[in-house]
């Protein structure tokens, strides 16, 4: 082994082989990281620490996941402010429901996916709805956003085709509790992220909604049994826009950790809902080019809800 040196000293490395193991102290003796191919650059961003690296040689891979894991402290906070975007691959697993039930969320990370009968589910966050509930608390979490809409569908169904704000057609009577979206239009959604996620796992909750609308704006709310639902401005943008009340913020009430670590997610080159009151006709969505919009309720945009599963 030409070049081996302990982990805290890696800045004196000039070269390393694909067979060069780097040698770490631990309680147990010697512990080892098989490196390979790290340039030289790399290998100099790694220094004054040394690592506690579980006993024995590991790959590049390995080790970074051990990393990223000892550094996010195995809880929510910690796996909030990483974005790793690794593949979790084709189904929510028994073992992924452990890590979440737990609070450990082990191997969990904000902007990991699933790819599930088509549909590619992203982790946008974890806990974010703990404590929450006007008669039970909601627990350990993981909230997932799927990538692109789901389908597309209106706020409030009509016929009349007239999108433009203040045709006759449109109306955000009744807020967003009381919208068609709500109550009919995301039960398709619903029925598909429970058959891909299983009915034990996608979360029941309580969150305060709003539920009725005067001179244009949100105006009510009361607690609503909750499981697939629209985005609100503030979960997208961290602030509200157009929606313009505080009955439209409600219980989860932050930017999910998703959309502050990798913005380009909120922006998916498609027009979606968000659950919102901008006046009396028209409710909030994301535009396909990128801004923070408005539109008649009886448009047809996608549908892009978020969940909690454990």
């Amino acid at each position: 082994m030409a070049n081996t040196t302990r982990i805290k000293d890696l800045s004196a490395v000039t070269s390393v082989a694909d067979t060069d193991v780097l040698p770490v102290d631990g309680a147990n003796g010697t512990k080892g990281v098989t490196f390979g191919n790290l340039s030289t650059a790399v290998l100099n961003k790694l220094t004054s620490k040394t690592y506690g690296l579980d006993q024995g040689t590991k790959s590049l891979p390995a080790a970074i996941n051990e990393l990223y894991t000892n550094a996010a402290r195995n809880n929510a906070g910690g796996h909030n402010s990483i974005f790793r975007g690794k593949n979790l691959g084709t189904s929510y697993t028994s073992a992924m429901s452990k890590a979440i039930q737990s609070g450990t969320f082990d191997d969990l990370f904000v902007g990991d996916y699933l790819t599930i009968n088509g549909t590619v589910y992203r982790v946008a966050g974890f806990n974010l709805g703990k404590q929450i509930g006007d008669n039970t608390s909601m627990g350990n979490s993981m909230c997932l956003v799927p990538d692109s809409a789901l389908y597309n569908a209106q706020m409030h169904n009509t016929d009349s085709g007239q999108y433009t704000e203040g045709a006759a057609a449109n109306t955000t009577t009744g807020a967003y509790a009381n919208s068609d979206m709500r109550t009919a239009n995301l039960a398709q959604a619903t029925q598909k992220i429970v058959s891909d996620f299983g009915s034990s796992h996608v979360m029941s909750y309580r969150d305060i909604l709003p539920n009725a609308t005067a001179d244009g704006q949100a105006s009510g709310w009361a607690w609503y049994d909750c499981k697939v639902e629209l985005m609100s401005e503030t979960m997208v943008y961290g602030t509200k826009v157009w929606a313009n009340s505080g009955y439209e913020v409600g219980c989860i009430n932050s930017q999910f950790p998703l959309f502050a670590l990798a913005p380009e997610y909120i922006h998916r080159r498609f027009n979606y809902w968000l659950r919102g009151v901008r006046s009396a006709t028209s409710f909030c969505f994301v535009d396909a080019s990128g801004f923070a919009s408005n539109l008649g309720a009886s448009g047809s945009f996608g549908v892009r809800p978020f969940f909690f599963v454990n």
